[in-house]
């Protein structure tokens, strides 16, 4: 899961394209980067940290140009430590191509090994980013066949990309002297929109919030398999370059991963998380008498439109019950479970008030590990709770999912091959509600019939793309083990995913 900007413009892009980057850091904290363009010639700097902490203003001035584009990476393939797979990633040949990536490439591992055997490109990190770079140049090289590069000839290669690479990927590239290109995978699994400011330049961005945040108008979302050129003089093209196209977006952009205020595929993700709020509550309703239940809290930050609705319809208050600390550091660079655990204390802290002598009802937007609710469960009957429910925005998440969010192998899934009253146990909870996994999909699906359908793998099991096997978890499983074994365990829980739960809130 990343954050990708890109904006063609007849002014200066650094600080706009910084700016756009703050409004999509809740997407990705572990490294940032920029790229602009002055005729041939790229300028870059990349790092690992939270924008704010990356650029300088002497980075600033050394990315001249009115071309340019900008990620913030949340690694979910390839080395977390390594700055060197901090994007944009660069080519030089054909021409010199810059590209960001959103999303995951289910068959990395084979275009590795074909890029290397057939198409003669060295790869040199672990990221599939770089793979899907070098899949691209290859491709425009073939199409463009030393004749000047045209869109007709662009989109050919987008084509011949669509058929070799699976997976999900959103993605904006540069080509040096010719323009700006971006493109999404056929099932249209991670975000990507655009949309032009007053003065005509374009962006193209993961989410409309870094449009309407930086005063562009949103014009629509890239159709699955679309891709879109605009040239160095301000012509747009796009064409359709995929065969059977279909719009599958993930369901856990929704639940968690969107900002509140972001509009995804025609969908609002605020209206999506009340409408999960009304179907959370009348699972609350057919498992327990409202009256057992005094107040309803929610779990900071993106379970709050839930909580609400669920509250409004169960007749009960919403009430703050935790503040969250937004300055402490990321859980899961801290050695040592044990510090960790302490870490889930310092980003919540619970008002006794609240708690105190009530039954109090818990919403999460989901559960993945299930050990930061267990703690916070914990933390309410501390505050003086006398009985603490539970219950979770999304359903059970009993699969990995390989399409760019980092939810871990299927045996730290705290509900795979469990119980709900066993994940109950666990938690410590009085009693655990989850969402249903078609009511999920129904009410998300009537905000936009023309929706297909939707990725939700992690849900439901199913993989959208067809070419996902057990060989696959197994090398998922290695890969983790061999992360652990070297001291980098991943996130700790489902909170620290994103830093600070919520992080759309970073001031």
């Amino acid at each position: 899961m990343c954050g990708i900007v890109g904006v063609i413009s007849k002014a200066p892009v650094n600080q706009l394209i910084y700016d756009a980057l703050l409004l999509l850091q809740h997407r990705g904290q572990d490294a940032a980067g920029i790229v602009t363009m002055v005729g041939t010639k790229c300028f870059m700097h990349k790092a690992r940290g939270m924008v704010r902490d990356v650029f300088r203003t002497r980075n600033m001035r050394a990315l001249p140009g009115t071309v340019g584009l900008g990620q913030v990476r949340y690694p979910t393939a390839g080395n977390a430590d390594s700055e060197e797979e901090a994007q944009p990633f660069y080519v030089n040949a054909p021409y010199g191509i810059v590209l960001v990536h959103n999303g995951n490439l289910t068959n990395a591992p084979a275009l590795k090994a074909e890029l290397f055997e057939v198409d003669r490109r060295h790869i040199n990190t672990e990221s599939d980013t770089e793979v899907l770079i070098n899949v691209l140049a290859h491709e425009l090289e073939q199409a463009a066949r030393d004749l000047p590069l045209t869109p007709e000839q662009v989109f050919a290669a987008v084509s011949a990309v669509h058929r070799r690479v699976k997976g999900s990927y959103a993605v904006v590239a540069l080509v040096a002297g010719h323009g700006l290109l971006a493109f999404r995978d056929p099932f249209g699994i991670r975000p990507l929109c655009f949309g032009r400011s007053e003065h005509g330049e374009l962006m193209v961005a993961s989410e409309s919030v870094a449009l309407e945040g930086t005063g562009h108008h949103l014009e629509r979302d890239l159709a699955p398999g679309e891709a879109l050129f605009v040239d160095l003089a301000g012509g747009v093209h796009t064409r359709q370059c995929a065969l059977r196209p279909s719009l599958n977006p993930c369901m856990f952009e929704y639940v968690y991963l969107a900002r509140p205020d972001s509009v995804l595929d025609g969908v609002s993700v605020y209206q999506a998380r009340l409408n999960l709020g009304e179907t959370l509550a009348q699972r609350v309703i057919s498992t327990m008498p409202p009256s057992e239940i005094d107040v309803v809290i929610p779990i900071p930050e993106s379970s709050r439109p839930s909580a609400m609705q669920l509250a409004l319809r169960i007749g009960k208050p919403y009430r703050e019950g935790f503040v969250k600390n937004r300055y402490v550091g990321r859980t899961f660079i801290m050695p040592g479970q044990a510090v960790r655990k302490r870490s889930v204390r310092q980003k919540l802290n619970a008002i006794g008030l609240e708690f105190k002598g009530r039954n109090v009802l818990l919403v999460d937007d989901s559960i993945v590990r299930g050990t930061t609710s267990k703690e916070i469960v914990q933390m309410a009957r501390e505050a003086g709770a006398r009985k603490v429910y539970m219950a979770s925005a999304a359903p059970p998440v009993r699969h990995p999912n390989v399409y760019g969010i980092d939810m871990p192998s299927k045996a730290e899934l705290i509900a795979a091959g469990r119980s709900i009253e066993e994940v109950r146990a666990f938690i410590g909870a009085d009693a655990l509600i989850y969402q249903d996994v078609d009511a999920m999909k129904r009410v998300v699906h009537a905000l936009n019939p023309r929706l297909a359908g939707f990725e939700a793998s992690c849900f439901d099991g199913h993989y959208i793309t067809g070419d996902v096997s057990e060989a696959d978890f197994a090398a998922i499983e290695r890969q983790r083990r061999s992360q652990a074994e070297a001291g980098d365990e991943g996130p700790d829980d489902e909170h620290s995913r994103l830093a600070l739960h919520g992080a759309e809130e970073q001031p």
